[in-house]
């Protein structure tokens, strides 16, 4: 939406040829077939494969949950300014205070004066009758309709329009107004955008009840009744208010009236607190990309109870934690020295206008002065220099020129929807050279392109040269992980041993993880099951997930089904469900509290088709087989294109015995979308479970063509293959697969089986050296 708004390499064992067999097992397709039906989307995907490596019993240390509050009400915010009137001043007018408004002539920015706007696919008209603001566009069903535009989403850099269509629906306009060139323009060009399209309009991608509304207004609930499909939402007022981010306000009047004893001045939440988390997570439910945990948040909580923020994943974040999808603030700030001082949001923003606190390089030398200390209350001033900042001596740009302003250097930015521009808050230094080797974005190198470039990594070196050595750094050694390098797991495991390591940047190791099996990854895992940050212990649990079988889990999961945090709660407690079923002794009345909680959590999702799948597979795991086609029903027609349902519904249809009805379900959605190389994958699947191996070989492949960056795709296409008797064919495949992706486990395993098989050790060996390089520890070369 608008702007409104982280030792020497152990003894490598012996691996003759005659002993590489011992430790190697072939694969086949019969171990594939279930692999597809179990799949958890969206808030909880399942754990890998287990694989098996020595337990290690490690207490966890459980916090006591905090005593309840006062229970506080909403009020009219009017109330406020009589008290707080430079916050109201401050806040009127601003991006926060302008986040959503009605549709109507002094909020509406955008032309509609007849004007027509055309896309790739579509054309646009928009017009006005009487007082109301209306667009022509093709709707759901591909036909152009009038539809009335009810909200404005933002002011600058763009306002985006909400249309109302029904059942309370409001779906977000794909073409948004220009604030600044005054025109309109697509949010998503040279994708080919039409009705038929998951990023169209109409979609349940852009359906602003669930993607967008809370975090423009104060007191939102999306209120979604599940067997009528319509939305009730509601909101206490439009904008982002005063109780957005202090809470309800009813004990805060009553304190002001009679000046009771009340917690916080009648506040749950006291955004003053030395803690600097408790601000930081509330604007952490806005300004984070996250996952929502029910129908909005609770004042007072911890993040994690109300939400599951992401990690640093590949596809959102660049390797040293740069932005790279839109992510919003706090993600790249949790990777921050910023936040490891304490630094909070406030000591740089002024939260109610929403502009920076002092103009220029001011805001940043408040810490980095010529004094060497920091002005702001609450911040670690040490390791800070005593250094002219603000000069040519460190900016090595002419004062007043592009390159002489911090952020220029330490906060480059992004441009999301088109023309909104968003800084990076990690607040990196800028290194050219180590971001052409790792292929990162870099500050210096995009002001300097071309052969500037060159010139100016040559003269970074001069700049930054230092004999000094280098602990190893974060993006260096997840450029080694992620690449299937040599030292890859030896990388894997010093960061992880680090104590100063940011806690999201743990978070995203430790999902890493099972990539590179061994007695250490386990041990280090579990470890952090007691780590004090909640993220941490939620990656934690489902990196122990993917190493052990449930059995094996139940001892280190067990006191995490107490958790203080919700997030972890309901992770551990799905993890240990098929072992929970046969009872759990003393801990089985918290397991049961956790997964009641966990069912909760997907039901106050049920307007997503996510949602229905994770419960159709909840009630499958739990012996409540009679709800899981309903379910899986309802999360069709929640989405009609959201394939790992329907993927799901097919092959519950076989396993009851309705093949039939399973094959022209699949027969038909794949004549409506031929290239989802999921439904071809399945198709091909569906084929070997019908004995038509050669038929589904055409299916797999096409699979493997459609996504060849899927590598599950393409290991099935090979085990095909081979199975089939064409192990050329088979081996050239995981040959390919390799290449791209060194660090595949099964594909690195199965080829050097076969090879083997086919009398070529000397293949193998040059496979099983590069293993060892990578991952010494690995079980499988024991």
């Amino acid at each position: 939406m608008p702007k409104h708004k982280n030792k020497d390499a152990p003894r490598q064992p012996d691996a003759s040829p005659t002993s590489i067999s011992r430790y190697l097992f072939p694969a086949t397709i019969g171990l594939l077939l279930a692999a597809v039906a179990g799949i958890g989307w969206f808030l909880f995907s399942p754990a890998p494969s287990p694989v098996k490596v020595v337990p290690v019993n490690t207490p966890v240390a459980v916090a006591t949950k905090p005593a309840p509050t006062l229970p506080a009400s909403m009020v009219d915010e009017q109330q406020c300014q009589g008290c707080h009137q430079q916050q109201f001043k401050d806040w009127q007018g601003s991006h926060h205070q302008l986040a959503m408004q009605p549709a109507n002539a002094e909020t509406m920015l955008g032309d509609f004066n007849n004007v027509t706007f055309k896309a790739e696919n579509e054309t646009t008209r928009f017009s006005r009758k009487g007082d109301d603001f209306w667009v022509n566009t093709p709707g759901i069903d591909g036909r152009n309709a009038d539809f009335k535009v009810a909200y404005t989403f933002g002011i600058a850099p763009l306002q985006q329009y909400l249309i109302e269509v029904g059942e309370g629906r409001l779906q977000a306009l794909g073409i948004a107004w220009d604030t600044e060139k005054n025109r309109w323009f697509h949010l998503y060009p040279g994708q080919g955008v039409n009705f038929k399209n998951p990023l169209h309009w109409s979609k349940p991608s852009q359906n602003a009840n669930f993607m967008c509304v809370e975090c423009h207004t104060t007191g939102f609930k999306r209120n979604f009744d599940a067997a009528t499909n319509t939305f009730a939402s509601h909101w206490n007022s439009l904008g982002v208010g005063c109780q957005a981010c202090h809470g309800p306000a009813s004990n805060h009047l009553q304190w002001t009236a009679r000046k009771t004893d009340l917690i916080h001045a009648g506040f749950d939440v006291d955004l003053k607190n030395k803690n600097v988390t408790v601000e930081i997570e509330t604007c952490a439910r806005c300004h984070a990309r996250r996952a929502p945990l029910g129908d909005g948040y609770t004042v007072g909580k911890r993040l994690m109870d109300d939400y599951l923020p992401s990690t640093l994943t590949r596809e959102l974040y660049a390797l040293d934690g740069k932005i790279k999808d839109e992510v919003f603030e706090h993600g790249s700030f949790a990777q921050s020295k910023m936040f490891d001082k304490g630094v909070r949001c406030s000591n740089c923003h002024n939260p109610h206008s929403t502009e920076l606190k002092a103009p220029g390089n001011a805001v940043c030398l408040q810490c980095h002065n010529t004094a060497g200390k920091t002005s702001v209350e609450g911040v670690d001033g040490q390791g800070l220099q005593a250094k002219n900042y603000d000069s040519v001596e460190h900016t090595r740009h002419t004062m007043g020129q592009p390159g002489s302003q911090c952020v220029d250097c330490h906060m480059p930015g992004k441009f999301y929807m088109g023309n909104d521009f968003r800084h990076d808050h990690s607040f990196s230094i800028p290194n050219p050279e180590r971001a052409q080797k790792l292929g990162t974005p870099d500050a210096c190198l995009t002001c300097h392109q071309g052969k500037a470039g060159d010139k100016v990594t040559a003269q970074f070196k001069l700049w930054s040269a230092s004999t000094e050595p280098q602990a190893p750094r974060y993006d260096e050694s997840l450029w080694l992980i992620r690449n299937g390098q040599p030292g890859a797991a030896q990388a894997l495991y010093e960061q992880l041993q680090r104590s100063n390591l940011p806690a999201i940047q743990r978070a995203t190791l430790l999902a890493e993880l099972p990539l590179y099996p061994s007695e250490q990854a386990l041990k280090l895992a579990t470890t952090d099951l007691k780590n004090p940050a909640p993220q941490v212990r939620e990656s934690a649990v489902r990196a122990i997930s993917a190493f052990l079988p449930p059995p094996e889990r139940l001892p280190l999961l067990t006191p995490l089904l107490g958790d203080p945090v919700k997030a972890v709660r309901i992770v551990a407690a799905r993890d240990l469900l098929s072992v929970a079923r046969n009872g759990l002794g003393p801990a089985q009345a918290n397991w049961e509290a956790a997964i009641a909680e966990y069912e909760a959590v997907q039901k106050s999702l049920a307007e997503r088709a996510e949602a229905n799948l994770n419960l159709a597979m909840l009630y499958q795991a739990s012996g409540r087989g009679t709800e899981v086609e309903g379910l899986l029903r309802t999360a069709l027609k929640r989405d009609p294109d959201f394939y790992p349902a329907l993927v799901t519904l097919v092959q519950w249809l076989e396993a009851n015995g309705r093949g039939q009805e399973a094959q022209q379900l699949l027969d038909a959605s794949l004549k409506e979308h031929p290239d989802a190389a999921l439904l071809q994958h399945t198709r091909g699947l569906s084929l070997i479970r019908a004995g038509k191996t050669a038929e589904a070989m055409s299916a797999l492949s096409k699979a493997a063509q459609l996504e060849p960056q899927n590598a599950q795709y393409g290991y099935v296409l090979a085990v095909a293959l081979h199975d089939s008797g064409k192990v050329d064919q088979a081996s050239e495949q995981l040959e390919k697969l390799l290449k791209a992706q060194p660090a595949n486990r099964n594909a690195r395993l199965s080829l050097i089986q076969w090879y083997l098989d086919s009398g070529q050790e000397p293949k193998a060996q040059v496979l099983l050296q590069g293993w060892k390089r990578m991952n010494v520890g690995d079980p499988a070369l024991k």
